[in-house]
Formats: C-alpha cells, structure tokens, sequence
C-alpha cells in the first residue's frame, strides 16, 4: 500500500505534464480501440458465419446465376439437411445513398435455415401468406422509420422498375453480432415479373445457401455438391459461408492493412511522448536516487520506482480511453451503420488496449530505468540545489 502510495505521488509529481500526457495516451488509446473495432467489423460477418451452412455459387463468379432446378439435385446430396436459395436485388430506397442489402429469397427454408433471425410468429406468417411481403432488421426499420404494414418501395437497378413490398415483418437478431439491416422479400415475386419481362432469365438463383448436418462433414458435403455439375453448363463453387464472407473481405484486404498499421503507429507514437516524460521525470529526481544508494537502495527498488510510475501513468491514460472509447463508438457506430452493420467494441479490443499501455509503459521506462541505476552516487548528489 506503501508503495503504491509513492507511486501515484510520484506519477503526479508535475500535475500539468502529468495531466497532459495522461490525455495523450486517453486520445491515443481512443483511437486505437475505434481504429480495432473498425477492424473486428469487417469481420464481424465472418465471426457470425455457421459451421453448418454452405453457399454454392457459379463456379466462374458470383454475378453468374444457377438454374433453379439444381435445388432438389442438392437437397439428394448425402449431409445436405436443407437447401435455400435467393438473389442480390440491388434496389435503390429513395436515393443512391440509401444504401442497404436487399434479397428475394426462399422465405420458409431460408429463415428455417437462418435462425439467428428471430421474427414474431404471427408477423412471420403473414409475411409467408403475402406475395409482396418483406422483411427488414430491427435497425434498418428503425433507420428509416418503417413500421408493420407500410408499402416501401425499391428501384430496381439489376431488375429495372419501381418494386413495392408491404413491411409484413422486422426480425431481430439473436444476440448483438447479427446484421440487423438487411431487406428479404419473397423470391417468387421478382421470378414471376421476370417471367414476363425476360423469359430466358426466368427460374434462375443467384446463390444457393446449404445447411449441413454436421461440421465436420461440411468440407466432404461441398465437394460432392460441386461434383455432381461437374462439366454441366453452369459449374458450381461450394464452401463454407466463413470462407465465402471472406472472399468478400479479401477485396478490401488493402484498407483494412492500411487501418492496422494506422493503429500501430498511433501506439508508437504515445509511446515516444511517454519516453520523454519518463525521461524528463528520471533527471529530475537523479538526486532522490542518489540519496536512495546512499541509503541502501538497490538497482531493483529504483527500477521498481521508474517503471511503477510509468504504469500508473500508462495505465491511467489507458482507462480513461477504455471508458470514452464505448460511446465514440456508439456514436461512429450509427454513423457508420451502412457500411459497419455490426459495429461493437470487442473484448478483444480491451485487452489489446491494455496490454498496448504496459507495453508503452515498459518500453518507455527501460532506458531512464537504465540511466538511473547506472549513474554514480557523486554525479547524482552533484545535482542536487
């Protein structure tokens, strides 16, 4: 208790230099953490991704449609429980800058198949009875003000037209991790319009999602799947649906190694105004460790002191950063919803933030520590008065 008493003593021995590198470090941990949490959301689709699901694409890319009829080939595969399907609508709410996802999809085996979508009963089965019934997140309906019942209606930009849907239902997610801003309607509804419009695009599934039995048969299930249209007309590409959301990251691997790096030289930054501090600090009390020899004071007690101080105050900084960093990101988070559905601090983040502060607080006492122990009794009682 001693010890710690002297320790916070001495960490705000200069209560403005103090104060203003405490602040320093608070910014700097700050903006590490949200530079993190930025991170952790490009990944939180991948994080959330099941085991047991499988996305089967055309094998040359995913803009290429699969014919509907390999739904029940898929659903004879051994592993394979059930077969869903849809397609990337691409629909326009008002304005371009409305941005959110939208899909047709099979309504009943798609959401037996995503049960992390969780939807009232009774509003599931009128969305399941309404042709032109959709389904919205909890956070997208908040966004734009939607509420059961209302006509929304969407640009078609791939399926040209003016489309509109009847808001039948608004799922949430089962725990903080699910997208809560994305926009389902009934597959069959574009199918038939496609059918008198064009035809020969008719019957067509962007994407095929597959739920398997087991993990660990989920690697031999998609190879069978892919097997059985080998040399068809429209190949399939089978994987796991982590493997496929990290397809879609890989596009942006560049921003987000551009972002790491950014959040590892603000970290090395604070790091050099909490060596100079320490610096500052240690020629100042020279005198104080010479007294402290003189008295018995080894090596260990001295570095103890130098290092002990740069703690309290790495510390210190680092949890007033910690505590700012959860409503900044609540902030940036609503601010950011388009692009980062799912933007949560993370434990991760946490211990990365702390440990960043011992790690600052241990490389910026070791060379002040070092000069300390080494200076001789003589020199450092010259500098005293």
């Amino acid at each position: 208790m001693m010890l710690l008493k002297i320790l916070f003593r001495n960490a705000f021995h200069s209560k403005l230099r103090s104060a203003l590198t405490i602040l320093g470090i608070a910014v700097a941990i700050l903006a590490f953490g949200l530079l993190r949490t930025v991170v952790s959301s490009f990944y939180a689709s991948v994080e959330s991704a099941s085991t047991t699901r499988l996305v089967t694409r055309n094998a040359i890319s995913i803009i290429f449609t699969l014919p509907i009829s390999y739904a029940e080939k898929i659903r004879q595969v051994d592993g394979v429980r059930m077969v869903s399907w849809g397609n990337w609508f691409g629909g326009i709410y008002i304005d371009e800058k409305n941005f959110f996802p939208n899909f047709c999809v099979d309504p009943r085996t798609y959401f037996d198949l995503y049960s992390e979508f969780v939807l009232d009963e009774q509003e599931k089965k009128a969305f399941l009875t309404d042709r032109k019934g959709a389904v919205a997140g909890r956070k997208l309906a908040q966004k734009y003000g939607w509420v059961i019942g209302d006509t929304i209606t969407l640009r078609g930009t791939i399926y040209p037209g003016d489309w509109d849907f009847v808001l039948r239902a608004i799922y949430t997610g089962r725990d903080q991790t699910i997208d809560e801003t994305q926009f389902f309607f009934h597959w069959t509804y574009l199918n038939e319009a496609v059918k008198k419009a064009a035809p020969g695009y008719a019957d067509q599934a962007g994407f095929y999602m597959v739920g398997v039995t087991r993990p660990d048969i989920a690697a031999d299930t998609a190879m069978a799947i892919d097997k059985a249209f080998k040399n068809s007309l429209a190949e399939t590409l089978t994987e796991t649906e982590k493997a496929f959301n990290l397809g879609f990251i890989a596009m942006s691997e560049a921003i987000v190694a551009a972002i790491q790096m950014v959040s590892f030289i603000v970290i090395f930054i604070i790091m050099a105004v909490v060596a100079n501090t320490m610096a500052m600090t240690t020629r100042e009390r020279t005198g104080d460790y010479a007294i402290m020899k003189t008295l018995g004071f080894g090596a260990k007690d001295i570095s103890i002191l130098i290092f002990g101080e740069a703690v309290v105050i790495s510390l210190t900084g680092c949890l007033i950063g910690i505590l700012l960093t959860f409503p900044a990101a609540g902030i940036f988070g609503k601010k950011l919803a388009t692009y980062f559905p799912v933007f949560l601090v993370s434990a991760e983040t946490i211990y990365l933030d702390v440990a960043a502060a011992l790690i600052i607080a241990f490389l910026a006492a070791v060379i002040p520590a070092r000069y300390a122990i080494r200076i001789r009794i003589a020199d450092g009682l010259r500098r005293i008065g």
